[in-house]
């Protein structure tokens, strides 16, 4: 199996523009390729997770990945699958957040010499001479093929402001950029960037002649797989100071039947047959493939001991035991009053619920106990003396915090 017919077996090619010519670059690494991660956090999250394992993946097949931060588009913020415009950010916490990514990154591709390359795209983005830029490269767009596009059209009728409206530009001027400066002949991203991507591919042809080999080609889910990274208690981050090994490995052990074959097929490096030979598990081996799952995925992202830990840790709690690792919390001490604290600040300080509200809930649908101890009382409430040696504090069938006082 060519790695080509691999990358379709597990399920990531949704669309390219030249298969024959895709399948001779990537099968014969002689692909030179990026993907773009906007700096929009301090820690990428599992939304990511998809493009970071096909990086991974080509490389180790002998192509050239190119990791490209945003640091010029995150000034601008990409108007795709989103209702209303993207919060700004100063320079300072752009330039912060790319740090932060090159370090995450790190763990997945190999950054030494010749292997792969890291650009910010504020390189060449914040330098920029507008009116130049404009006779240069804004003469070879069409509002009216811009407009057609599916991440423009989506925001006509709420509003899409002159800022966002030139993203796909930029963009597109992002694979210019690389194929001039690092020979980058092939571009990756989600469905939902498929107009940018072609934008990018456009512009070459028509800067570079019509027999530039630049490329494009999409994943089948990356779009869903920015979902992926935010359940109702929030976003599960790769950095461990925001979403610990623990909480990693329950989001993935708590996938849905339906999808857990599917995510190992695209993101674990499990071969393929063996793969295949799960398909019809069900029932009590469906959570087997799930325990693989979130294994694999821990193991990628935290290390082989982190996910050994929770593994371990997983098994300990839900047959009834304990165990020094289990994922812990802080309540402030100022956030008792009279000496007690309310059960619904106590799941919600645990970050066990991503608002009071959510916390609230949960309690009143019977979802929480305290040290074993079911608790339906919204006005519950407990003495700090309690959390000195720490309470176990559980939320539904598989959240877990123990929680102390500081």
């Amino acid at each position: 199996m060519t790695l080509y017919d691999e990358l379709v077996a597990r399920g990531l090619i949704a669309q390219v523009t030249d298969e024959e010519l895709i399948k001779d670059l990537i099968n014969n690494g002689k692909a030179t390729f990026y993907i773009g991660f906007d700096p929009t956090a301090d820690s990428l999250h599992v939304g990511h997770f998809m493009a970071l394992c096909l990086m991974k993946r080509l490389q180790m097949a002998g192509n050239r990945p190119i990791a490209l931060v945003g640091g010029g588009t995150a000034m601008i913020g990409d108007p795709s699958g989103r209702e209303d415009m993207r919060k700004m950010m100063t320079a300072e916490q752009i330039n912060h957040n790319v740090e932060c990514f090159k370090k995450q990154m790190s763990r997945f591709i190999d950054f030494s010499e010749g292997k792969a390359i890291l650009v910010n795209n504020a390189d060449w983005l914040l330098n920029l001479n507008y009116v130049e830029f404009l006779r240069e490269v804004g003469a070879c767009f069409s509002v009216n093929n811009m407009l057609r596009a599916e991440c423009y059209k989506q925001r006509m009728e709420k509003g899409l402001s002159f800022l966002e409206f030139n993203y796909m530009i930029m963009q597109s001027y992002d694979f210019l950029m690389l194929y001039e400066k690092y020979g980058c002949n092939l571009q990756f991203g989600g469905d939902d960037q498929w107009s940018n991507m072609l934008g990018g591919t456009e512009l070459i042809r028509k800067k570079l002649g019509k027999d530039a080999s630049a490329m494009t080609i999409t994943l089948l889910l990356n779009s869903e797989g920015k979902k992926m990274g935010k359940t109702q208690s929030g976003a599960v981050w790769l950095d461990p100071e925001k979403t610990s090994p623990y909480d990693f490995y329950q989001y993935w052990r708590n996938v849905d039947d339906a999808d857990v074959l599917k995510c190992i097929r695209m993101l674990t490096f499990l071969p393929i047959e063996e793969i295949e030979a799960m398909s019809g598990w069900e029932g009590a081996q469906l959570n087997r493939a799930k325990e693989i799952l979130a294994y694999e995925l821990t193991k990628l992202v935290h290390g082989e001991e982190e996910a050994k830990k929770a593994e371990a840790t997983a098994k300990s709690i839900f047959t009834g035991g304990d165990s020094e690792n289990m994922p812990s919390a802080v309540i402030s001490k100022s956030s008792f009053k009279d000496n007690m604290i309310d059960v619904i600040s106590v799941v919600h300080q645990a970050g066990l619920a991503a608002s009071r509200s959510e916390a609230r809930r949960a309690v009143e649908q019977g979802g929480v106990s305290i040290n074993g101890e079911k608790v339906t009382a919204i006005d519950a409430a407990f003495p700090m003396e309690m959390f000195e040696e720490g309470v176990v504090v559980k939320k539904g069938k598989k959240s877990f915090r123990k929680v102390t006082a500081e």
